[in-house]
This record gives structure tokens, sequence and C-alpha cells, in this order.
């Protein structure tokens, strides 16, 4: 096995957001699951990443208990499960300990806020040498606000403004940012072919 496929923040918490309801890919869980399938029938390493944020009183403070896969989706006993609190899988976790000790040179990576957990792991991934394959069809986000809105704007409101970048073009513009520089582009078919 050299090759791991990594589940990033596929997790309750953002089930539990208003935003769920504009989310790009409201069977995610699916998607997942099929990679997560296929990854495990070829012998490949998953490993969970679940983003906390301690303290917080939001959906991502494991006091709450939503810090968790989604319902839909279980990792199996003997599959890693790390709890990050940076943006990308690396930074808080041991994952690059991890992968290496178990001579991972390749990662898949899946999972929600397209461009923004799941592209900056793939970034940090090929930057620490993996070969990264993005699974873009496996990957869910949220419309993106223009600079300025708040934080805590409605899904309505997001939508009602002209400014806000869909989530389709958010999608989109992940790929172009990573394709032939950080990740090569893949389907699922691709991923677990």
């Amino acid at each position: 096995m050299t090759r791991a496929h990594l589940v990033i923040d596929v997790q309750e918490s953002f089930r539990a957001l208003p935003s769920w309801e504009v989310i790009s890919e409201p069977k995610i869980a699916d998607r997942v699951g099929e990679l997560v399938a296929g990854a495990r029938e070829r012998g490949d390493l998953v490993v969970w990443i679940l983003h906390a944020a301690a303290g917080s009183g939001t959906a991502f403070d494991p006091a709450l208990g939503l810090v968790r896969p989604l319902d839909e989706l279980a990792p199996l006993p003997d599959e890693p499960v790390l709890t990050k609190t940076a943006h990308n899988a690396f930074t808080t976790t041991g994952l690059h300990k991890l992968l290496t000790e178990r001579g991972i040179t390749e990662v898949s990576v899946s999972g929600i806020r397209t461009e923004q957990c799941v592209e900056t792991t793939a970034r940090v991934a090929s930057d620490l040498g993996f070969a990264v394959l993005f699974v873009t069809e496996a990957t869910a986000t949220h419309p993106l606000g223009a600079p300025g809105t708040p934080p805590d704007a409605s899904a309505a409101d997001l939508l009602a403004d002209p400014r806000t970048l869909p989530a389709a073009e958010v999608i989109r513009r992940t790929e172009y940012a990573l394709s032939g520089r950080f990740a090569r582009i893949a389907t699922i078919a691709d991923a677990i072919g």
C-alpha cells in the first residue's frame, strides 16, 4: 500500500450550520462513501480528519458532539481518525508522520469546503512531496460571500447578493488553481479504478 485516501471534514458540524441548505452536494456522504469503499477494496489506507474548535461554542466545538463523521459514514476500527485545528490536515495532526511511517507516496483527497480545508490539504501534501489526486466530485462547498460579507450572513442573504460567488464557480476555480500545480483532478472512478 502506497496510497492513502484522506476524508477531510465530512462531519456533522457542517450539517448543523444554516448554510447546509445551500451546500453544493447535499449527498456528499454517498460520494465519499463510494470513494472510501473503493479505497478499502484497493487496500489503500483511509484516514479520517475532523475539524475542531474547542471552547468556541460553535458546531465545531467538540463539547456539542458534532465533531464526528456524517452519520452515514463510519470509520473502520483500524482507520485513523485525526482531529485538526488548522485549515490543512497536516499542521496540527501528525498526519505527515503517519503517512511517512506507512510508506505512503500518494494521497487522494475528498471532503467539505472544496476551496478551504480540502484544497489547503492538497497544496500542503504536494509541498511535502506526495502525489495528490483531488477528487472534486467527492467534495462540497457553499457559495462564498464577497469580501466584507458578515460571517453570519444567512444563506438567503448570500444568494440574494449579486457579488456572491456560486459554489459551482468556487469549485471550478479550485480545480484551475490546483491542476498541474499541486494535484491531478480526478473523478471517483479515476480514484478507485
